[in-house]
């Protein structure tokens, strides 16, 4: 009888503890002005954000990829919330339309990068207790938020502290008929220039060393292998610091299931010691 009376409470407290640790995780919808919409975004809140009303908390925004949306990194990775936990951030994952996080020159609709990097910044600094302030700020993403996780943090290092980017698109030109880019950049062929304004490779040329924290990894199997690797070896050659990591998996889920993790705990790092820095 005591040992179903202890089954019963424990049972009770794992539930209530779930229910707790999902009361963290919230749908939000965000008004871009750029774009005339709102745009729905997951944001996920350490268990102790309502502990401590003075407390202030860094922000990891965290951005899908190609065919995604806000709910991609909570469904591909659910324990999200346990990260943001173990590390005492809030994370925040915007709906990105396929839209690879640039102010497309092709259309007005498509202005993502303002959104995120100005808009979405602004609301959440003012809606919940950031530490508003690069030093308190990362963004990261896979695929396509690959891309814009370093396209958004190199060109608004004002913003952003760090950057990241799993299994990243980083260099766009070797894909010139895929994922929807040529309808944000018009044709490559007769586009070229606009093309090479708009990758990433290109843009660490305005990089200088320990100016932005980041973090590029890519699995071996991945078809964005070769072009992280040529921007691995870019920055080598330019001497500017990174976290470069290669390991076994390809293009799916389960490795960026994997690689957030050490991801979050590069970000982990970079939000204490900017902290022990002030």
């Amino acid at each position: 009888m005591k040992n179903n009376k202890f089954t019963l409470v424990l049972l009770f407290c794992i539930l209530f503890i779930g229910t707790l640790t999902a009361q963290e995780v919230k749908e939000i919808a965000v008004y871009s002005q750029a774009m005339d919409k709102e745009i729905k975004c997951t944001i996920v809140l350490p268990p102790n954000y309502h502990n401590d009303s003075s407390e202030r908390f860094p922000v990891l925004y965290l951005l899908h990829g190609h065919g995604g949306n806000y709910k991609s990194w909570i469904s591909l990775k659910p324990d999200l919330p346990d990260v943001a936990a173990r590390h005492g951030f809030i994370i925040v994952c915007p709906d990105g339309n396929n839209s690879w996080y640039w102010d497309a020159p092709q259309s007005r609709e498509f202005r993502y990068e303002t959104f995120v990097a100005k808009e979405l910044i602004q609301e959440i600094d003012r809606k919940y207790r950031t530490v508003a302030d690069r030093k308190g700020r990362a963004i990261t993403g896979l695929s396509m938020g690959g891309h814009g996780g370093l396209w958004l943090s190199i060109r608004h290092r004002d913003t952003f502290g760090a950057g990241g980017s799993t299994s990243g698109g980083v260099d766009i030109r070797p894909f010139p008929d895929n994922w929807n880019m040529k309808e944000r950049l018009g044709e490559y062929d007769k586009n070229k220039d606009v093309w090479d304004k708009h990758t990433v490779i290109n843009q660490v040329d305005q990089l200088k060393n320990n100016e932005l924290k980041m973090i590029i990894d890519c699995g071996v199997n991945d078809f964005f292998i070769e072009v992280n690797r040529n921007l691995h070896k870019k920055l080598v050659e330019m001497k500017i610091d990174h976290d470069y990591i290669e390991r076994p998996g390809a293009h799916n889920s389960e490795y960026w299931n994997n690689s957030i993790d050490y991801q979050a705990l590069f970000f982990s790092k970079f939000f204490k010691q900017a902290e022990k820095s002030e």
